[in-house]
């Protein structure tokens, strides 16, 4: 399906300054301070301090956070991410139980777990993805959960034991149009994202997805980028401004104003997603409790 963008007026805004927008206070807060040591005193990492994610306090404050396993080192090293690259420690079979207990004591409505690529391992950690949210289930069968999934090179088996498990939400994400790949996710492929996505949804799954926008995108592949995604029925579609975590990483090309993330969402809505999240602040877990 191709889609053709509507006439969009693009405000210009330089890309050396944070525009007003894109500023958010410090982290800080009594329940904040409180998650913050309990991850610690369990070794448990989240994404919301390694990805460097700007709602971490707002999140954290409202006692919900996003559980990263499988340690903090990635096989990957794609240019916008603020993860390690590395050789990763051996698989630790102990960080099921330490998650299921942080989600329980925690008391949360809605977890979501996420993790780094294990790509030296056959099963691309997926043994342990399965084993997670089994224990997060019988610690705390209240809770539903999201899974925020490696692509794990397209491989069926490794998605389907994950899918076996039955989290509530599934969700991959797409990251940047495929013109970018290359260059933005050199050992990830379009194809094999959107390859997760169908089989996913026809393994029976509530499918999500999130892109990040300025990172030298065109408003047409966007578009049409939303269209394949739609295309392979995803119900969730997040898009955010995507900000440089360090100078080693990816330039931001531009910043996004919020009247034209609200454009994507409107015509987000008219391609046929159930929930577009949609501005310049909007991560995958944001308002992740919304999306189930």
């Amino acid at each position: 399906m191709t889609f053709d963008l509507p006439v969009l007026q693009i405000p210009e805004q330089p890309s050396a300054r944070r525009p007003e927008w894109l500023k958010v206070r410090a982290p800080g807060g009594d329940d904040y301070a409180r998650i913050k040591s309990m991850m610690r005193s369990k070794a448990l990492h989240t994404v919301c301090e390694e990805a460097r994610c700007p709602n971490i306090s707002e999140c954290w404050n409202a006692g919900t956070a996003t559980f990263m396993i499988h340690g903090d080192t990635c096989t990957r090293s794609c240019g916008f991410c603020a993860v390690k690259t590395g050789r990763p420690l051996p698989v630790d079979h102990d960080e099921p139980r330490r998650v299921a207990e942080a989600v329980a004591a925690m008391n949360l409505k809605h977890a979501v777990i996420t993790s780094v690529n294990r790509d030296e391992l056959k099963d691309g950690g997926s043994i342990i993805w399965a084993e997670t949210i089994a224990a997060v289930r019988q610690a705390s069968p209240q809770t539903t959960i999201e899974v925020l999934i490696p692509d794990f090179k397209g491989n069926v088996e490794n998605l389907r034991r994950i899918v076996d498990a039955k989290p509530d939400v599934l969700n991959h994400n797409t990251e940047t149009v495929p013109r970018l790949y290359k260059h933005v996710r050199p050992q990830g492929r379009y194809l094999w994202t959107l390859d997760v996505l169908r089989q996913a949804k026809e393994l029976g799954m509530r499918t999500k997805t999130g892109v990040m926008l300025g990172l030298g995108e065109t408003p047409a592949e966007i578009m049409q980028t939303m269209a394949d995604l739609s295309d392979v029925s995803v119900d969730v579609l997040t898009l955010g401004q995507y900000l440089q975590p360090t100078k080693n990483h990816l330039p931001v090309d531009r910043f996004v104003h919020p009247d034209e993330f609200k454009h994507y969402e409107v015509e987000g809505l008219k391609m046929g997603f159930d929930v577009v999240e949609s501005g310049p602040l909007v991560r995958s877990s944001y308002h992740a409790e919304r999306h189930v």
